[in-house]
């Protein structure tokens, strides 16, 4: 069986580090985890790409990353889904959400954007938003800051310290819904 797992962010150093790219983050650690080489898709996403199990029941998964902002990262992501033939509901979605304390990590089927730009566009795109999501907890951004400033900023440094692991346990997370299935995981 065939998976996509999309990492939402932004393209750039600049933004490498803050809270909006987290998603990104992950599928890094899986790429890595996997000793996953990237690549360049035609599709304007980066990919790399690996088997999860062994023998004949292994699982095939693309993990990327749009070069697009995350505001239009759906045509990307369509156009990586369509090429490799991917089902809906074999499309993971990793993202960052305000509305769950730091570090937390939720699982979702389906849904709707919460305000969540990149979830917008791909659901857009894709006429749907019937895939799977791995929301992960940026928490709320202190005192009057503006939401849109706090996932554009770097993590603070307690936060830092907690990533790998957090990153480690996302990573999990998405590796348990592939294996295990949405509802079980």
């Amino acid at each position: 069986m065939l998976w996509l797992v999309v990492g939402l962010g932004n393209p750039g150093p600049e933004y490498e580090a803050t809270r909006h790219n987290i998603g990104q983050l992950v599928v890094d650690q899986l790429a890595k985890s996997h000793s996953a080489k990237w690549s360049s898709h035609k599709s304007r996403c980066d990919i790399a790409e690996f088997k999860l199990g062994v023998g004949v029941d292994a699982a095939s998964v693309i993990v990327a990353k749009s070069k697009s902002y995350m505001n239009e990262s759906g045509g990307p992501v369509k156009a990586l889904a369509n090429f490799y033939k991917v089902e809906l509901a074999n499309v993971i979605v990793s993202h960052d959400e305000l509305d769950i304390p730091f570090a937390a990590i939720r699982s979702k089927i389906a849904g709707g954007d919460n305000g969540h730009n990149g979830l917008k566009s791909l659901t857009s795109s894709f006429g749907s938003a019937e895939y799977l999501r791995v929301r992960l907890g940026i928490g709320r951004p202190p005192g009057r800051q503006d939401a849109a400033d706090f996932v554009l900023k770097n993590f603070s440094g307690d936060e830092r310290k907690e990533l790998p692991l957090l990153l480690e346990l996302s990573a999990d997370a998405v590796e348990a819904i592939v294996r295990d299935g949405a509802l079980t995981a």
